[in-house]
């Protein structure tokens, strides 16, 4: 079968990530004698500064991680609602739904915490060594990806009117950064050295702990928690202060969780839990029925069904506070009355389940969408950025995975603290996030919004194993379409022949692919595009034309449009390691040796 680029083999080192750079860093780190942590904690600071159309210092990170011969485990560093962020606070000021920009949608940043425990807890290297690269492409400068200048460029007008801060940076010479003109953050550098010069000394963990210090407690919190004090205009189309202070950086902590995991023909997929959209994934193979054949309309038709109905449950059922356990969404008897729900014909409803027999409740914003009162047209590649002119944004991240030779591996998914999302602290170089504008501002939910609670997030990574043994780690930007897309990855691996001895990553990342948006958005305004699917023209007549008679609103976007994957893999046997990367976009890359 075609494809774009080689599945990459060795065994060595692997990394694939969303930017050449990020990759090539972790490489470097594998190459001077790092593990597969040292590689992913500077490829994630790289990607801070290279993307920061995508992600940055001020946003979010879930990572699931397989040390070597220990256990699976997820490092959660999504940061909470603020201690004043409560739904008395956002309705009296006249908002029926967080705003999609500003500081009122900031949650405490939560990533840079967990690239630091993770550094603590599974590196080798010291702090310094793995931020020298970051600090090198923020002081010296990158060549800016043709998506930055886009990104920037449907924000000017604000960043020149009210975002002023912002404009200094990313609109050097008055203009968004040309595709490939080198793009400098001085300030964000500084912020690096000084970070390290405050934290020096001591054992290797000791300098680390001290940084996380610094970051929560010292100079970064306290300018964070000045810009969030300061009225900015955002989505709701007025200025307000955010809620996050000193004390909310303070007390947060990255933490380790016990993965969600659902096995399916073999595969044990593990997942953030329901406090992500992660469990959607594991829904949605619960509900896979026999004998489907890969590629075929009625395979495309039952799985864009099941994701549908995955979603629904989403709605209904996760949060930080779940009122039911995972179990009862993947019990079998309850799998099977939902895949009785999958019929000859697309399904236009919002259809949550009864898990335990506890009837569903669903946000009147939910409902809302649902009834068409909020729409949007589905977009094709919705995984990029989609950026209004009041810098509304929705679906935008960046991934990294590494395996090394020793058989560590991780899937990490950072995101949030975008160029669009809040203005650029000038003092940091970067700007605070809009996590929270997932939470709802209606009490009861298991999303609703409150103080020290985190948010639902969409960022998803995603790690599988084959009789216990970690064998691939995975994962896409995308937003709502990351367990859509990332779903359809896992099928093509498992389904379709390997190549050369292992799986083929690269054939399975480059296949056509899909993405409903038949559920309310994740993103602000939450809107819902009933029945619709946006499939890449690739797919063929044949599928285009069976869906369409199904009753499928059908969106045909791009050959080259939906998806954002990146994987590697280990064989446990031969020790061989692979990778692959996504080819759209002309932008993620894999290497090893």
């Amino acid at each position: 079968m075609f494809t774009t680029r080689p599945t990459l083999q060795g065994i060595f080192g692997m990394a694939a990530s969303t930017h050449w750079l990020a990759s090539s860093t972790a490489m470097a780190v594998l190459e001077d004698g790092g593990n597969a942590f040292d590689a992913a904690v500077a490829a994630g600071f790289v990607l801070q500064v290279v993307e920061p159309h995508l992600n940055g210092p001020g946003g979010d990170l879930p990572i699931i991680l397989a040390p070597a011969g220990g256990r699976v485990q997820v490092l959660c560093g999504q940061g909470p609602a603020p201690a004043g962020a409560t739904i008395a606070h956002y309705t009296g000021l006249g908002l029926d739904l967080v705003p999609g920009t500003g500081p009122l949608a900031a949650a405490v940043p939560g990533a840079v915490e967990a690239w630091l425990v993770l550094l603590r807890d599974h590196g080798t290297k010291s702090l310094a060594e793995v931020l020298k690269y970051a600090v090198g492409y923020a002081e010296d400068g990158h060549p800016a990806v043709d998506r930055v200048g886009a990104a920037v460029s449907a924000v000017q007008e604000l960043f020149e009117t009210e975002w002023t801060t912002s404009a200094a940076v990313y609109l050097p010479g008055g203009a968004p950064p040309r595709p490939g003109a080198l793009l400098r953050n001085p300030a964000l550098a500084a912020t690096w050295r000084r970070l390290l010069a405050e934290s020096a000394g001591g054992t290797r963990e000791a300098e680390i702990d001290a940084a996380r210090r610094v970051w929560r407690e010292g100079f970064v919190a306290e300018h964070l928690a000045a810009a969030a004090a300061r009225p900015t205009m955002d989505t709701s189309g007025e200025r307000h202060a955010g809620t996050l202070t000193v004390d909310d950086m303070a007390g947060f902590e990255a933490t380790y969780e016990e993965p969600a995991t659902f096995t399916w023909n073999g595969w044990t997929i593990a997942k953030p839990g329901l406090w992500s959209q992660g469990p959607v994934f594991l829904q949605q193979l619960a509900l896979l029925p026999g004998g489907l054949e890969y590629g075929t309309p009625e395979y495309v038709h039952t799985l864009v069904e099941g994701a549908k109905l995955a979603m629904a449950d989403r709605e209904a059922w996760y949060g930080d506070d779940a009122p039911v356990p995972l179990d009862a969404l993947l019990d079998p008897a309850y799998s099977a009355a939902r895949r009785a729900l999958i019929g000859e014909h697309a399904s236009y409803e919002l259809r949550p389940g009864s898990p335990d027999g506890r009837e569903p409740r669903l946000s009147k914003q939910a409902l809302a969408a649902a009834s068409g009162a909020v729409t949007v047209a589905p977009g094709a590649g919705a995984g990029e950025p989609t950026v209004a002119r009041d810098g509304a944004t929705r679906g935008d991240t960046c991934h990294v995975d590494v395996v090394d030779r020793w058989g560590n591996m991780i899937s990490a998914t950072p995101s949030g603290g975008w160029l669009q999302s809040n203005p650029v602290v000038p003092e940091l170089g970067f700007p605070l996030g809009t996590r929270l504008q997932m939470s709802w501002l209606e009490p009861g939910l298991p999303n609703s919004l409150a103080p020290e609670k985190r948010p639902r997030t969409t960022l998803s990574p995603s790690l599988a194993l084959r009789d216990g043994e970690p064998v691939m780690a995975f994962g896409t930007p995308g937003g709502d379409q990351q367990d859509q897309w990332t779903v359809h990855f896992l099928l093509a691996v498992a389904l379709r022949e390997p190549v050369r001895g292992g799986p083929d990553l690269q054939g399975a990342i480059d296949a056509p692919n899909w993405h409903t948006e038949s559920f309310p958005s994740s993103f602000y305004p939450r809107a819902m595009s009933a029945g619709s699917v946006v499939v890449e023209s690739r797919i063929g007549e044949a599928v285009i034309d069976e869906l369409t008679r199904r009753g499928h609103d059908v969106t045909v976007g791009d050959p080259w449009s939906e998806g954002r994957i990146s994987a590697v893999a280990r064989d446990p046997e031969t020790r061989i390691l692979s990778a692959g990367a996504n080819p759209r976009g002309m932008q993620g890359y894999a290497v090893g040796r």
